[in-house]
């Protein structure tokens, strides 16, 4: 490996000259590169190039300074951090490929934590292919795997597994709320707080383990185990807190599962084409037209919605139909929110003026529960001039409700943005908390759910697992009592790692630290 300018030079009038007399393997080639913009033409790509090779490479591909114009490599090792103009050529046939840009980021400063170069160059579908089939020619370096300049970062030390995560997410924001969420993890705002848990677990662990360690012959504080215990206490209700979420982070990040259900010909799919703005889905008056299940995902008031068009629900004897409306009726029972969709002219039966009667199908009403949205499309083929909506809505059973015409558009856009606010009010609701027995206790996971509603602390399943364990872990400690001391710290040190599982943070060294630090032993 280089270590001064001196070795920089002595390398380059071999890196011409490529032998295969003995390949390296994948292993041996630790040096790695590939492109980081997206494909296809624009103003600029940058292939970036990571590992203990990555100046060997800038020696035998970049021409800067007086020797660009000339198209000679340089001789001289770069400055960090600085954006040098310049040619970039084959390392083998000293071809010129392209002009750019390149920069050398010195390790340990760097995204990898390694040596890194990155060359802009410009974005054209063959100067990216001759790059990189030029990077290819050099024996001690590979093109990367998916996702391993990011893996480099994570042993490195530069990001945790909530920023990677984050990372991952802020590439694949669709919406705003999206992009707030992932920037803050990405941002390591996200590991600040499980961090902040797993430290308080530790510190309950550290009095614990004083307690076994100096327990005979030395002076420790009377009631040390029940302030432990206290801790354990609040940790248990705080982690209760984030678990009865409703999955507010994991559906913000992915997307509010949205089933839009009801009897054929009611306009279901005529509202999907209203929410996408096009014709995705086919729309005939014949009934049965939708067989399979349609998913668009969209971006409803700055939620990500996965909205999925059903198929008719009716008593037919159609097979194909029929598998669609078992596929219909099993993905209304599992999504996040449902939207029924009826017809007034259908459903709605006037016996005078201001009388009326509705009619739910009865396969489509043992769907629609309490939380279900209804939307009662083609008011513009009934008389409702003597029919306050607001009791139309009421006498169907439910506040959440909404009458159009998506023939004529009429009411259209107040339903969207009513219906974008009803949405956003539900991902802000705690069922879990509402439904706990322990009114007390419901009142004070509500508390700990309003200083993190703006922060889901879960957003994916992998986060929601390990706080179960921590949880399990816990509630097992406080089933010991101190004569168990030494099986009650093992349940705290499983906590711990639980937690630390999360971020990938696993050390049992900060439990020494904690002792020294934080617990007076005193004399």
């Amino acid at each position: 490996m280089r270590t001064d300018g001196s070795a920089f030079n002595a390398q380059q009038h071999t890196l011409t000259e490529v032998r295969v007399d003995l390949p390296l393997s994948d292993t041996q080639r630790s040096t790695i590169y590939a492109l980081s913009t997206p494909p296809g033409k624009a103003g600029v790509a940058v292939i970036r190039i990571s590992g203990p090779d990555a100046l060997n490479i800038w020696g035998a591909m970049v021409c800067h300074g007086s020797s660009a114009s000339k198209g000679k490599r340089s001789t001289r090792e770069p400055i960090p951090w600085k954006m040098y103009k310049c040619g970039i050529v084959h390392p083998a046939s000293g071809d010129s490929l392209d002009d750019g840009l390149a920069v050398y980021f010195k390790a340990p400063r760097s995204f990898t934590t390694e040596d890194v170069v990155e060359l802009h160059i410009h974005s054209g579908r063959a100067i990216i292919s001759s790059v990189l089939t030029a990077l290819s020619h050099l024996p001690f370096a590979r093109h990367a795997e998916p996702g391993e300049f990011t893996r480099r970062a994570f042993k490195g030390g530069r990001l945790d597994l909530t920023q990677v995560e984050g990372l991952k997410d802020l590439i694949n924001a669709e919406t705003e709320s999206q992009r707030r969420a992932a920037l803050k993890a990405a941002g390591g705002i996200t590991r600040v707080r499980f961090e902040q848990l797993r430290k308080e677990i530790i510190q309950c662990l550290a009095l614990v383990e004083a307690l076994i360690d100096f327990g005979e012959g030395e002076d420790i504080e009377e009631g040390t185990y029940d302030l432990a215990r206290l801790r354990v206490q609040d940790l248990c209700r705080t982690l209760e807190a984030h678990l009865a979420d409703s999955r507010r982070g994991e559906i913000l990040r992915s997307g509010i599962r949205l089933a839009i259900f009801g009897p054929p010909n009611a306009g279901k799919s005529s509202l999907l084409n209203f929410l996408a703005q096009r014709e995705a889905a086919i729309v005939t008056p014949i009934p049965g037209t939708t067989r399979d299940i349609l998913e668009l995902s969209l971006d409803i008031g700055g939620l990500p919605v996965l909205i999925a068009d059903t198929a008719g629900i009716r008593q037919t004897e159609d097979v194909v139909e029929s598998i669609g409306v078992e596929r219909a009726e099993k993905l209304v029972q599992g999504a996040d929110v449902s939207l029924c969709v009826l017809s007034l002219p259908e459903i709605l039966q006037q016996r005078s003026a201001e009388q009326f009667e509705v009619t739910i199908p009865p396969a489509v009403s043992s769907l629609i529960g309490r939380d279900t949205f209804i939307l009662l499309n083609k008011m513009d083929a009934v008389d409702l001039t003597h029919i306050p909506l607001d009791h139309l809505h009421t006498s169907i059973g439910t506040e959440q409700a909404w009458s159009v015409s998506l023939t004529t558009g009429e009411c259209t856009h107040a339903f969207l943005d009513n219906f974008a606010q009803a949405l956003q009010q539900r991902s802000v609701t705690f069922q879990a908390c509402l439904s706990h027995t322990d009114h007390v206790h419901r009142f004070d996971l509500l508390q700990e759910h309003e200083a993190h509603r703006e922060e889901p602390l879960i957003t994916h399943a992998r986060h929601r697992a390990h706080l179960e364990d921590a949880l399990q872990f816990l509630r097992a400690f406080l089933d010991y009592s101190s004569a168990d001391v030494v099986f009650a710290a093992e349940e705290l040190r499983y906590a711990a790692q639980a937690v630390g599982k999360v971020s990938g943070t696993i050390d049992v060294e900060d439990i020494l630290d904690a002792v020294f630090r934080d617990f007076c032993i005193g004399k």
